[in-house]
């Protein structure tokens, strides 16, 4: 994968947040993968970058990005029938056993 620089605002709007579930926490633990929410547009050199931009202060190192574009379900309003928007997530392996800490991001700091 190409490395390419992602500025501290680009990196927010990439990874929406992690996916908290019953299989994110089975994976995490097991295969040492993190889901995330993602941007439309984003692609796999991105998210790496943006990734290891927003985690730096952990020294974070990622080895792999696998996406997957989710469609939205079809839903039922009384008569209506609507859809859910489409989304991206992310499967993310990170090199070295390395574990991320959701509640230390520094993406400002002082110089």
């Amino acid at each position: 994968m190409k490395t390419i620089n992602v500025g501290s605002e680009r990196a927010l709007e990439i990874i929406k947040a992690p996916q908290i579930s019953e299989k994110a926490t089975f994976l995490a633990e097991k295969v040492r993968q993190i889901i995330f929410y993602v941007s439309h547009d984003a692609n796999k050199t991105e998210i790496k970058s943006a990734i290891e931009q927003i985690w730096k202060s952990q020294n974070i190192e990622v080895k792999s990005v696998q996406i997957i574009n989710v469609k939205g379900k079809k839903k039922r309003f009384g008569r209506y029938i609507g859809q859910k928007s489409d989304w991206k997530k992310a499967f993310v392996s990170l090199k070295d056993d390395r574990e991320i800490d959701f509640t230390d991001v520094r993406l400002f700091e002082d110089k």
